[in-house]
């Protein structure tokens, strides 16, 4: 029997440090601070995060709620060491979502998971987190990190986000979606967050560094490839408001042969120009590189249109204006046309 006593252990020893996630918290509380909007009602540090419905303006409300990640985007992020924008990616993808049912985005809770906690790098991608939250009208009222050693590799992590937004009672889309309604398509700000392993693969074909000049930019490989994903909820909360918009695909994994059959009823299909507007270099390189063909490049990647709306004819005209206004490229792809199969089908070219 041996009778030495065992030395005492500690969460610190075990790969869990504390004091570090406290001061991560200390950190992010001002950037979480500035993104409060009517009926935030808690800030960071309790149990939970309080809402107010009515203090945001809703007399009747529909909760509506998304999740979603980032995907192999990350890979690059981590590779690279460039943190700043990857946390407004883990918005937009949640909240570009929620906007297509007709909600407007209320409030954003992030998941980050981690082997070690580096508190610098973990407040970089908070940061940008409150930065997508103020550029789509939510509040960061919460979050979870976890110090998991044993399950991350040194100096990766995984991010996952949850939006909640809510709309009047009655006002959900797609709603109204006819034969004959015309397809805008906001133009995207490059790949976004969808299709990274496919976009990871074809670098590693093409022989390129992540530091090396993008072959389609003027900047290096991997600061094009980390564009983040556009914003597009206050643009098209805006346009639904002006009246005529029946429906919102967020264009995401799918691409336009995937997510616009989404938005149709039972009968009906969509036709798109594809010389309405002109392919994004990025995506011009990566089906050169990969030797892509179209139908590959339109159900894999966004191909140049991140948001599409479906909206009457008679209003296209206006909400193209107003959209503009707002800052968007906005592009007159397509229109709703009778089809029994529901299918998606294009005309023109890309490549």
């Amino acid at each position: 029997m041996n009778d030495t006593p065992k030395t005492g252990l500690t969460y610190a020893e075990a790969g869990v440090d504390i004091d570090a996630g406290n001061a991560l918290v200390d950190r992010i509380k001002p950037a979480a601070k500035a993104t409060a909007r009517p009926g935030v009602m808690s800030g960071l540090g309790g149990f939970g995060a309080l809402f107010d419905l009515k203090g945001a303006g809703y007399s009747d409300p529909v909760l509506v709620a998304a999740t979603d990640g980032v995907g192999t985007k990350l890979r690059i992020a981590i590779d690279t060491g460039h943190f700043d924008t990857i946390g407004i990616d883990l918005v937009a993808m949640c909240v570009n979502d929620l906007v297509c049912q007709g909600a407007e985005p209320l409030f954003f809770l992030d998941y980050f998971a981690t082997g070690k906690l580096e508190v610098e790098a973990a407040a970089t991608i908070i940061e940008g987190i409150a930065k997508g939250c103020s550029g789509s009208g939510c509040a960061l009222i919460g979050g979870e990190t976890a110090e998991m050693p044993g399950m991350y590799d040194a100096g990766d992590f995984d991010l996952a986000g949850f939006a909640v937004g809510a709309m009047e009672r009655g006002a959900d889309l797609p709603a109204g979606v006819t034969a004959g309604d015309v397809v805008l398509g906001l133009a995207s700000d490059g790949v976004h967050s969808n299709g990274y392993s496919l976009v990871r693969r074809v670098v590693e074909r093409s022989g390129l560094g992540w530091a090396d000049p993008a072959p389609f930019a003027e900047t290096s490989l991997g600061a094009a490839l980390l564009t983040p994903t556009r914003l597009y909820v206050k643009p098209a909360l805006a346009a639904v408001a002006a009246g005529g918009v029946h429906a919102l695909a967020h264009i995401t994994g799918g691409g336009l042969t995937e997510n616009l059959p989404r938005v149709l009823p039972e009968g009906l299909g969509i036709a798109i120009d594809l010389d309405a507007w002109d392919l994004p270099p990025v995506f011009a390189w990566l089906a050169a590189e990969g030797g892509l063909d179209e139908a590959e490049l339109l159900k894999t990647f966004n191909a140049g249109i991140g948001m599409a709306l479906v909206v009457a004819a008679d209003r296209a005209e206006a909400l193209t204006e107003a959209l503009r206004a707002a800052g968007e490229t906005v592009h007159v792809i397509g229109k709703v046309q009778a089809d029994a199969a529901g299918a998606v089908t294009y005309s023109g070219t890309l490549l």
